[in-house]
Parts: C-alpha cells; sequence; structure tokens
C-alpha cells in the first residue's frame, strides 16, 4: 500500500486543496547544434504497457525557485550542467492533470529552453523512482518527432514539435500557456 503522504509517488508531491496529489515543477526544453531535441520516455509504474517522451524536468524543491529547479533536474537526470543564466523563459507555461502510478496528479510547470553542446548524458543522477519508470533519453530531430507524433507516439506538451521549431527559430520573449487538465 502506498503512503498516504506520497502516494507512492516522489515526496515533493502534497495534497492540494482539492485533495488531488500537485507539485511545481520545472521542465527544460534542450536543443542541439544540430537543432535535435533531448527526451525522455518514461513509463507509468501503475500500468507498465502506457508509456510515453517528454522534456527534462521534474518537481521543484522548497524554497527553489522554477529557473534553480530547472538546472537542477537538467544535471540530474542527464548529466548535462548549464548555468542558470543561459536557459531562457519561462517559454512556456503549462497545468496538467494526468493519471501515474493509478493516482491523478496535478502538476503546474513553467519550461525553459536552452542549446548546449555536449550531448552525452548520463543516468547517474536518478533517483530511484527515475530509475524504475524513465526507459530511454534520446536526441530527436524536429522533423522525426512530429512524424512519430503524427504515427501516435505520446509525446508531452501537447504541441512540442511546433513548440521546439518556434524556438529554434529564435524566442520572441513570449510563454505561451497549455491546459492539458483532461485524464
Amino acid at each position: 500500500m502506498p503512503d498516504p503522504q506520497t502516494y507512492g509517488l516522489s515526496p515533493d508531491w502534497v495534497p492540494g486543496p482539492d485533495g488531488i496529489p500537485y507539485r511545481r515543477a520545472a521542465r527544460v526544453i534542450v536543443a542541439d547544434e544540430e537543432d535535435r531535441v533531448l527526451l525522455v520516455r518514461g513509463h507509468d509504474s501503475g500500468e507498465v504497457t502506457r508509456s510515453w517522451w517528454f522534456t527534462v524536468g521534474g518537481g521543484v524543491d522548497a524554497g527553489e525557485d522554477e529557473r534553480a529547479g530547472a538546472v537542477r533536474e537538467l544535471a540530474e537526470e542527464t548529466g548535462l550542467v548549464v548555468d542558470p543564466e543561459e536557459l531562457l523563459g519561462p517559454v512556456l507555461t503549462r497545468s496538467a492533470l494526468f493519471d501515474f502510478a493509478r493516482v491523478t496528479c496535478r502538476q503546474d510547470e513553467d519550461f525553459f529552453f536552452v542549446r548546449v553542446t555536449a550531448t552525452e548524458v548520463s543516468h547517474a543522477g536518478w533517483t530511484e523512482l527515475e530509475r524504475e519508470v524513465l526507459d530511454e533519453v534520446r536526441w530527436w530531430h524536429v522533423g522525426e518527432l512530429a512524424e512519430a507524433v503524427r504515427d501516435g507516439v505520446v509525446v508531452y506538451p501537447a504541441g512540442l514539435p511546433a513548440i521546439v521549431t518556434r524556438l529554434l527559430g529564435g524566442w520572441d520573449g513570449t510563454a505561451e500557456h497549455l491546459d492539458e487538465s483532461s485524464v
């Protein structure tokens, strides 16, 4: 039986006003010099046949701002180290309600964008939960990613290929908001 305080998830999830586990998160859209985007594929620990691709990132620690959380998560999940000032954004915000580990969760996310020259990633900083549910880290050409989405591959946030294409052309200083709060 999962711990009722953590819902079988990491301890940064806390009950929101509606009782649904909630956390703030910071995510990073990472592009390399070849205009590829770095994504992680994970699966649902409660339903292992469900998997999806998503951007690097995770929960913001207590007392940490989103930019610092994004840099920390990038280093932990990939081994890529960037200066917080290198991050553009937030370039996107997202409110999401989703099922994970047979629990409905709510998450508010700030997305940042960064270009990196180093492309070798490391899993050394993964938590125990990440080691259980993360399956693969991969660099995608945007056209290849768009084709995969058309073929039914699940990618979050929705519309990521178009978002990345816009960012590769130069960020205009605005932050689009996505509401993906349906489960």
